[in-house]
């Protein structure tokens, strides 16, 4: 990749630090413009490694004949890794800078992929993925303060687009991933090889393109003393909070669910082998999640939960009856709508709890809805794939997803009342 470069004098911008972000010495850098284009193509491709195994699970999986619920094992270590990173390293970008973090991730990805490509038995596939996991959980804190502060820099006049664009690199990312990893599965000479091979090359690409990035956060002066990520729950309010957390797990469910084991509910309901297909699938249903946060992002927060609630139930009831149906057409339909609700509800969700905390503790309450959306994409998938071990599919997945049903339907309740009065 290529961009413009400027010798740019000392600047100072604003971050969402509230530190002044002045380079010690004129030094070769990015414009702020440029490099907002290259911090945001960084994210979406860093996130779209993550998902890129999902079609490729069948082809390990068919190789070294292992149940369906360690495909699940795989895909929630990926999760707690991101926990794990989120509450130790999610929050240093404020004190140590952006670019830093940033670049430590890049580099975390990049040893995920030679992990990948070193490491192909089912061990080394768990472990690759936590260690991918502990990338993005330090990446997606610091690349949207990135974004934000260097859109601030060029455009201060522009308040929602950097956050567009962070919600389009974040979701859209992980609906391109299963997309590219299908069509590797299906057309490359080594689809458990090649995925990881490009991806590893494409990082050190963005990564260079990515040194010149302007930082946009001056360290400050005093000592820093290293502390993990605070969880706070509001003292107001609590009722209102845990439901927002409760809509989020609901949400991520989803995800988890169309991010492990999907493909196997494609093969032994609907007899659909095609790993493109497989990876198509999964791709529509994170790219609704991510679509629907932009044409909907003009209706007032309210109006957006009503809509994501919504679609959240109408989704999982179509999702239901295409397991008892083995309709192909509900399934790809259901996940599709409900992964627009997925989308809808946790940025509503995110809305709320924000609402709720002190603008000094906002970091440290939305940190737990974060943990409370990572937590449902693990333990609902892995609960589906240890069933799987002793119960036919068609009535795990409707147990999955009734119970997803009965969380979105109190929590929605309960987030559409509270986004009401904050409304009103």
């Amino acid at each position: 990749m290529t961009a413009p470069l400027t010798a740019s004098a000392p600047t100072v911008t604003r971050g969402t630090s509230g530190h002044g972000a002045a380079a010690s010495a004129p030094t070769w850098r990015l414009t702020h413009r440029t490099g907002f284009w290259v911090t945001a193509a960084t994210f979406l491709v860093l996130m779209a490694f993550n998902t890129v195994p999902t079609p490729l699970y069948a082809l390990y999986q068919e190789r070294d004949r292992f149940p369906t619920f360690l495909i699940t094992v795989i895909f929630a270590a990926y999760s707690v890794g991101v926990m794990v990173s989120l509450f130790l390293a999610g929050h240093l970008s404020d004190r140590l800078g952006r670019r830093p973090l940033i670049l430590a991730a890049t580099g975390v990805e990049i040893a995920a992929a030679v992990m990948f490509t070193l490491w192909p038995d089912v061990t080394g596939l768990i472990v690759s993925r936590l260690v991918a996991g502990l990338g993005i959980g330090i990446l997606t804190a610091s690349a949207t303060a990135h974004l934000a502060d260097l859109r601030r820099a060029h455009r201060p006049d522009s308040r929602t687009f950097a956050p567009t664009v962070a919600g389009i690199a974040n979701m859209g990312g992980l609906a391109l991933g299963p997309l590219i990893g299908g069509l590797f599965a299906e057309f490359a000479p080594a689809p458990l090889l090649v995925p990881y091979i490009v991806f590893l090359l494409a990082f050190l690409g963005l990564g260079f393109a990515y040194a010149f990035v302007p930082e946009t956060v001056e360290r400050p002066a005093e000592p820093f003393h290293y502390r993990p990520q605070r969880v706070r729950v509001p003292d107001e309010g609590r009722r209102a909070y845990w439901a927002a957390g409760i809509a989020a797990f609901a949400a991520f469910a989803v995800t988890g669910l169309f991010g492990s084991v999907a493909p196997t509910f494609l093969v032994r309901i609907l007899g659909q082998s095609d790993h493109l297909v497989a990876g198509v699938v999964t791709f529509s249903v994170f790219g609704a999640a991510a679509l629907a946060q932009v044409v909907f992002a003009r209706l007032t927060m309210p109006q957006q939960l009503r809509l994501g609630v919504g679609a959240m139930i109408v989704g999982l009831v179509l999702l239901g009856a295409a397991d008892l149906s083995h309709s192909g057409l509900l399934f790809v339909g259901g996940g599709v709508v409900a992964g627009a609700g997925v989308g809808l509800l946790f940025r509503g969700a995110l809305a709320i709890a924000g609402a709720l905390s002190d603008p000094r503790m906002r970091s440290e309450i939305t940190s737990g809805i974060f943990l409370l959306a990572f937590a449902g994409m693990t333990v609902p998938p892995l609960a589906v794939g240890a069933a799987l071990l002793i119960v036919p599919i068609v009535p795990v997945f409707l147990g999955f997803v009734v119970l997803v049903l009965a969380l979105t339907v109190w929590a929605g309740a309960v987030i559409l009342r509270e986004s009401r009065r904050l409304a009103a």
